[in-house]
């Protein structure tokens, strides 16, 4: 079992930056890949980026490459996501999940484990 927390949503506006965190609980964070998706009203929950259990590899979305980055922490059992660069299409309930590393085009396979959501809100 995997209880996630997120943090570090807020107002930004375009242009700006947040960085979310992504608190984790229990003994065996390091094994899992974990994951960002985020969630726009009215939308599908959209996968956006995700990193390897050791941290040494990681997978974005198009729309957000070279704008945000995602990094792990094991000692701390946390995952950020640094988002620069925001846009207003960026709006949405960030959410954090537990998953595993895949071998084949889809990178990122995600468990049953998420957060709460973090709320982000980009203004023009």
């Amino acid at each position: 079992q995997v209880q996630l927390v997120e943090s570090g949503g807020g107002l930004v506006q375009a242009g700006g930056s947040l960085r979310l965190s992504c608190a984790a609980s229990g003994r065996t964070f390091s094994s899992y890949a974990m994951g960002w998706f985020r969630q726009a009203p009215g939308k599908e929950r959209e996968f956006v980026a995700a990193i390897s259990p050791s941290g040494g590899s990681t997978y974005y979305v198009d729309s957000v490459k070279g704008r945000f980055t995602i990094s792990r922490d094991n000692a701390k059992n946390t995952v950020y996501l640094q988002m620069g660069s925001l846009e207003p299409e960026d709006t949405a309930v960030y959410l954090c999940n537990a998953g595993r590393r895949r071998v084949d085009s889809m990178w990122y396979q995600p468990y049953n484990y998420w957060g709460q959501g973090t709320q982000v809100t980009v203004s023009s």
